[in-house]
């Protein structure tokens, strides 16, 4: 299917435009820019733009095309314009990434204004409490989107814009749990709400979500405190699994909807109340406070986890303690730190010889680096999409890929060739590849994906040995055991678990439950006994894969990490646990004990991937800052 967006074209799905480069009915052109082919039509109902899927080589896109009755309005044209500005300054996993604004011009003559972007896979908020039974969700998961709302409106908000239209549908939740804020249409100066009431040739009306829309907004003076309240009445949504405007006491023109939920703390409550105030000044100051606020409520109501020892014991371990520090003070050093990405690091990958440092990005490149020296030995283009996991085959000849894109990549890594790559409508992966994973024997590739399945290849041939329809929601992670026997995934959706499969027959062996989030990243240990497991719940999971039962959990105020869990890493003699946090640190564990050795705080922001050298001696990770570093481990 190929559809033409000449609003004057008689028949814009004509079924032989799938075919064809120019329209059967009006002759224009099919591809935008000679680039994307629009797909379908997703979404007419807003009153300014028409929203498509469009397909470029190996990714999908979504499309914005201005409404034609807007087309002559030079203001209209700006402010359409502006969305794409706006959006292209922000750069953030939590905004859709914006390919560019063009205008494609048709056989008549005619200009379509068009938006191209990133097209977020998943569920928005609605669907998703829809999907939950429309259950609300619990104070940890509260504060956690909260603080990830707040993250996101801070950037929005500095940038002098703001959003004026929060509410769930405008919320989406990635296959690996992080939140999405869409439909930026509006800036600060110059509104759509404006215009409407200004006047404006072809009806626009102001922009108003019932239930969420502030009062201000809805006269037409619409200010940056006005997305606390729409953002208030979405957590209200949240909290409740019900619309907002389902507890509107038209009598007090209020809310009243705190009955409704339970197991949140009062002060939580209040500080939703408190966004939700019918003046802008009694409202959060600026997103700063906001953010602040938030975090001030987060330290209040997350439990200390203490052990119940007695305090000789405690006086014991804290001895312990003080004697580890002194001992492993050469620990944690930064011997390097490689810049060359211009955006997140996600993935990093150690050769086996420990010679070589492999990387994958957001800015959609591979780099090859010379662990020694830190230079750049070598460049990959080819994804169209961020690069999500890599890794290097045993004999450290073949590296593989997985990206947004769909795709799989091989590549010779002596070379730099691309030896193959993966993607087919039949046999591909159908949405983002997160995570790549060989065999020990070098003969299989793994691949886990948004899709839910995984995949297993012949990693010489490339052909596909089977399909596991895998986890619910999305496989976040996959690894290999050391026998090359059992494989290992970790899902992203709202069942948070392990499974363990046969892989000589495809079957599961044991589901391992017990985060209460998502499952971002697996490790075995070098013996096959031990599986350590890391989550969007702040903490890591030490399990018998004997006997499937938890050893320990790695958590806690004073030790454990205070944010999402990305990437663990176990070393070769298998003593020692690596973690990598969105707090923006890596804390060195003793995988025994369980004994936090050290924490590393250098990166500045959050650390997505941690590896161990092979001889035990160095540790490698990889930032949203777009830097890699160089640790001494031992």
């Amino acid at each position: 299917m190929s559809l033409c967006i000449n609003p004057t074209c008689p028949q814009p799905n004509h079924p032989q435009n799938g075919f064809n480069r120019y329209c059967e009915k009006c002759g224009s052109d099919l591809l935008l820019e000679k680039r994307y082919r629009v797909l379908r039509l997703l979404n007419n109902n807003s009153g300014f733009g028409d929203i498509y899927e469009a397909y470029e080589t190996g990714s999908t896109k979504i499309l914005k095309v201005l409404k034609q009755n807007h087309n002559n309005n030079a203001k209209a044209v700006e402010l359409f314009q502006k969305e794409a500005e706006v959006l292209g300054q922000l750069n953030h996993p939590g905004i859709p990434k914006v390919e560019g604004y063009y205008q494609h011009l048709t056989k008549n003559g005619g200009l379509v204004h068009c938006i191209v972007m990133e097209k977020i896979e998943g569920l928005n908020l609605e669907e998703w409490l829809q999907q939950q039974g429309n259950k609300g969700i619990n104070q940890e998961l509260a504060i956690k989107w909260l603080k990830e709302l707040a993250e996101i409106l801070q950037l929005v908000h500095e940038k002098e814009f703001f959003h004026r239209d929060i509410k769930p549908p405008n919320i989406m939740i990635r296959s690996d749990g992080r939140l999405v804020l869409i439909d930026f249409g509006t800036a600060r100066q110059a509104t759509y709400t404006y215009l409407a009431k200004v006047g404006m040739r072809g009806g626009i009306t102001a922009v108003i979500s019932a239930g969420y829309t502030p009062p201000e907004q809805q006269n037409g003076q619409a200010v940056p405190q006005s997305d606390f309240f729409a953002l208030g009445r979405t957590f209200v949504h949240l909290l409740t699994g019900r619309y907002p405007l389902k507890f509107y006491d038209p009598n007090k023109d209020n809310l009243l909807w705190r009955d409704h939920v339970s197991g949140v703390s009062s002060v939580l409550l209040n500080f939703i109340d408190e966004l939700m105030a019918a003046k802008p000044s009694q409202r959060p100051l600026n997103a700063q406070v906001l953010l602040e606020r938030i975090g001030e409520i987060e330290c209040k109501l997350t439990p200390v986890v203490k052990p119940p020892v007695t305090k000789p014991q405690q006086r014991r371990n804290l001895l312990d303690f003080f004697a580890g520090t002194l001992s492993n003070l050469q620990i944690g050093n930064v011997i390097r730190t490689l810049s060359g990405h211009s955006l997140g690091v996600n993935s990093v990958a150690i050769s086996p010889d420990g010679h070589t440092i492999v990387s994958g990005s957001c800015d959609k490149t591979i780099k090859i680096w010379n662990l020694q020296t830190g230079n750049v030995i070598r460049t990959l283009s080819g994804h169209s999409d961020w690069v999500d996991s890599v890794a290097i085959s045993p004999d450290g000849q073949t590296l593989v890929s997985g990206s947004k894109d769909k795709t799989i990549k091989i590549w010779n890594l002596q070379t730099g060739n691309v030896i193959r790559t993966l993607s087919s409508y039949f046999i591909g992966h159908s949405d983002s590849v997160n995570s790549v994973a060989i065999s020990p024997d070098g003969q299989t590739l793994f691949s886990g994906s948004a899709d839910s399945t995984i995949k297993i290849w012949n990693l010489q041939t490339g052909n596909l040995i089977r399909t596991i329809p895998a986890h619910y929601n999305g496989v976040n992670c996959v690894a290999i055991s050391p026998d090359g026997q059992t494989l290992f995934s970790g899902n992203g959706s709202a069942d948070s678990t392990i499974k363990i499969w046969n892989l000589q027959t495809g079957d599961l062996i044991r589901t391992l439950s017990g985060h209460s989030y998502w499952v971002y990243s697996v490790a075995i240990s070098p013996d096959g006994q031990t599986l350590v497991s890391s989550s969007d719940d702040k903490t890591i999971k030490i399990w018998n894969l004997q006997t499937g039962n938890l050893i320990r959990t790695l958590s806690g105020y004073f030790v454990g990490h205070s944010d999402s869990v990305d990437s663990v890493a176990i070393s070769p003699d298998g003593q020692t646990l690596v973690s990598g946090s969105k707090d923006k640190t890596i804390k060195i564990w003793n995988l025994q004990t369980g004994n936090l050795i050290r924490t590393l705080s250098s990166h500045s922001d959050w650390v997505d991937s941690v590896a161990i050298s092979p001889d035990g001696q160095t540790l490698v990770s990889g930032s949203n800052d777009a830097t890699i570093k160089i640790w001494r481990l031992k």
